[in-house]
């Protein structure tokens, strides 16, 4: 079989990182999965977009020559070529453009997508996995939580036929991390500021404490495992700004913690109801499976019918564990390219 022709858009460290491994570790993950793969195209925001037929360098993906052709723009180089995999591991903002277009553009071709690209799928999770099916395309987004950690795989398909009720979670590891050293004694800012040298926080850090960044992965769980899409304004949200070292200190003397905890749950038979989709800081108790996940990990505690409660933990922050993720979504998709699905 040919290799797999993968369009890459978005050279920062995830792309990077996976571009490197699909590089370096070629051989062993022919031998091991049967992935054999080519980035023909790839994209910066800066570059533009760049194509050679027979396989681009991954040691200078963003040079306009290093390539065959060149596009100004990512949606004029997808259009203009071809590809089997489009891989879409930009940041789009929280409008979730251009990502959005570039996976529809890619589905409504039967092109399959991989992405850790997490504001398209949140807004529009629904639609592109509808369009997936319609194309007969895979569509797969599993670095869009919890990085490398599977979650979305394990609920949707390990799970599949059970019915989701609900969930519970720790989905932002600076956010946890944060929380954790207040825990110890630290007072926020100073856990901020450690979470920004460890490269856990950026140095605007609102996305994560102010719960943008969890909100997106409730509205991610909610289109991809429950098949509700949901709009950003039916997620209320509380960040960890206001938390302190007060209400830390109370939450540990009753044997608790202090944890900025999203919360989805959809009423009626089949959750065929109402909507609670929440992420604010709660007292967590010292009997909840939650109360113990410190540090950057992250925890998802999905109930569902008839399995009962299945708690899912792992590391949650870090370009090589989203890469990774995402390295799982490809072997997933050439897996399935072989066997001719």
């Amino acid at each position: 079989m040919k290799p797999l022709r993968i369009w890459l858009v978005g050279t920062g460290t995830v792309g990077t990182w996976l571009a490197g491994v699909l590089g370096s570790q070629r051989e062993r993950l022919a031998a091991r999965y049967g992935l054999d793969a080519a980035i023909v195209g790839a994209a910066s925001a800066r570059g533009g977009f760049v194509y050679d037929a027979n396989g681009l360098d991954p040691a200078s993906l963003a040079d306009a020559a290093g390539g065959r052709s060149h596009w100004p723009s990512t949606i004029e180089g997808l259009r203009a070529t071809e590809a089997d995999l489009l891989v879409e591991v930009s940041a789009s903002p929280a409008d979730g453009e251009p990502g959005v277009t570039h996976m529809r553009e890619a589905l409504q071709r039967r092109i399959p997508v991989v992405t850790s690209n997490k504001w398209p799928v949140a807004l529009h999770g629904v639609e592109l996995a509808a369009l997936a099916r319609s194309r007969g395309a895979a569509f797969r987004a599993e670095s869009t939580v919890m990085s490398g950690t599977p979650v979305l795989g394990t609920l949707a398909e390990g799970l599949a036929g059970a019915i989701p009720v609900a969930l519970r979670g720790l989905l932002n590891a600076t956010a946890n991390f944060i929380l954790t050293r207040m825990a110890d004694g630290r007072s926020y800012e100073d856990a901020l500021a450690e979470a920004q040298r460890a490269g856990l926080a950026e140095r605007d850090p609102a996305a994560d404490v102010e719960g943008h960044d969890t909100v997106a992965k409730v509205m991610i769980l909610s289109g991809l495992v429950f098949g509700r899409q949901l709009r950003r304004e039916q997620v209320t949200c509380s960040g960890i700004t206001a938390v302190t070292g007060r209400e830390i200190a109370r939450a540990a003397s009753a044997g608790g913690r202090i944890k900025h905890v999203a919360t989805l749950a959809f009423a009626g038979p089949g959750g065929a109801g109402g909507v609670t989709a929440r992420v604010q800081p709660e007292l967590v108790g010292h009997d909840d499976p939650l109360v113990s996940v410190n540090g950057t990990t992250n925890a998802v505690v999905f109930e569902a019918d008839p399995v009962g409660q299945v708690t899912i933990t792992g590391p949650g922050a870090g370009p090589r564990l989203a890469g990774q993720g995402v390295l799982s979504d490809i072997i997933a998709v050439a897996s399935r390219r072989a066997a001719g699905a």
